[in-house]
């Protein structure tokens, strides 16, 4: 009494969400929680002995290009094209921090924190030009196993980076060599012009992208994620999915390897929310294909990482390699000498036949060919023969 009674319409009535659509939203966060808890408890796990790190480096400078080829299909090693260096190149957005992952690369492989930086790092984009020239480097230095291949960063404008890409993927990539956008002011164009004329790389040996090692950095990812009114920050992740998800970046189904920077800037929780949400836009595992390497940590765990990194990378590089034209590949491996051998032999072989033409099929018939003679039979004197 003086309560008012609810319908038994509305006790009945289900939810405005339907029972598979909750089920599928309920799912997706189960699942996403298990990654969470995966990738956090992956940090742990790297921490390893020292001996443990020892024997995975080594694993890494024993490589040679072709020797994690997976034997399929009936294919051998020597049905493949294997090249003498293995190229990887690194891109991502302007300021992602691809020289300075090449620079902590090359360290892990050689002096330790006591290495020289190779790369030329740009710490104030807004004062200097960045890499405007594709440098090549082999590690560990003096090696000729594998190399990377630092590259200008990627921009706002797709297209701009779609031809780019294109070009490095399908046409090789060559040390000392400008890239020039065409979105780039006049001005811009002759200043680095100006100085690719002075670096003097126009002999340098092209070579074949084998792997893409994807570089993008944490922190704005993570702005991207928090800010929903910024657009510039929206953007980020927008041209990260657009770019990634080019098809020249991808070797049949293999898609690239991404590295997270500037993880020393984040909390362990961001970023391994970063990692979750990067996975979600770009279609990849963020446990096995996302790798977290900070800028300024040089710990174990951080070696861990990279070698790990590379170990991906140089893994899908070698199931990747194109099978060989048997036809073209023999072409190439004849000799200079033998190609002048056989083109004289056939020389001597067309003169012959154009001298026969000539000389002999011009001669009169009865030179070439004698009648029989005609016989001249008495029938009278043989009658007696019947």
């Amino acid at each position: 009494m003086g309560g008012e009674r609810i319908s038994s319409a509305e006790e009945e009535s289900p939810p405005e969400e339907t029972s598979s659509t909750f089920l599928e939203n309920d799912a997706h966060g189960r699942r996403r929680n298990l990654i969470y808890s995966q990738i956090l408890r992956s940090y742990d796990d790297l921490r390893i002995p020292t001996s443990d790190l020892e024997e995975a480096k080594s694993r890494i400078l024993s490589y040679a290009p072709g020797a994690w080829i997976e034997k399929v299909g009936g294919m051998k090693l020597s049905d493949y094209n294997v090249p003498k260096t293995t190229s990887l190149i690194l891109v991502g957005p302007k300021g992602s921090g691809k020289s300075s992952l090449i620079n902590k690369i090359s360290r892990v492989f050689e002096d330790g924190n006591y290495a020289s930086e190779r790369a030329q790092v740009s710490y104030n984009l807004s004062v200097v030009d960045g890499t405007y020239f594709l440098q090549e480097y082999m590690i560990p230095r003096g090696s000729t196993s594998f190399c990377l291949y630092d590259t200008r960063g990627l921009s706002d404008a797709s297209s701009d980076n779609m031809q780019m890409l294109k070009h490095w993927i399908t046409k090789g990539v060559r040390h000392g060599e400008l890239a020039i956008r065409n979105s780039d002011s006049s001005s811009l164009k002759a200043r680095m012009k100006c100085k690719g004329r002075q670096s003097g790389y126009n002999s340098s040996k092209t070579r074949l992208v084998n792997f893409v090692i994807f570089v993008v950095n944490g922190l704005s990812v993570l702005k991207s994620m928090d800010s929903c009114d910024d657009g510039a920050s929206e953007s980020y992740i927008q041209m990260i999915t657009q770019m990634f998800c080019c098809p020249y970046l991808s070797f049949r189904d293999d898609m690239p390897v991404v590295v997270v920077t500037h993880g020393d800037l984040l909390s362990l929780y961001d970023r391994a929310r970063v990692r979750v949400h990067l996975g979600e836009h770009l279609g990849i595992s963020p446990e096995k294909q996302i790798f977290d390497i900070p800028d300024e940590s040089s710990d174990k765990a951080t070696e861990l990482t990279i070698i790990d990194m590379l170990r991906y990378a140089l893994e899908h590089a070698d199931r990747n390699l194109p099978c060989k034209d048997w036809f073209l590949d023999k072409a190439r491996m004849v000799p200079p000498m033998r190609i002048i051998l056989l083109i004289v032999l056939s020389l001597s072989v067309v003169s012959t036949h154009i001298y026969y033409v000539r000389h002999c099929r011009k001669k009169p018939p009865n030179v070439l060919f004698h009648s029989p003679p005609e016989l001249n039979i008495n029938w009278h004197a043989i009658r007696h023969i019947w």
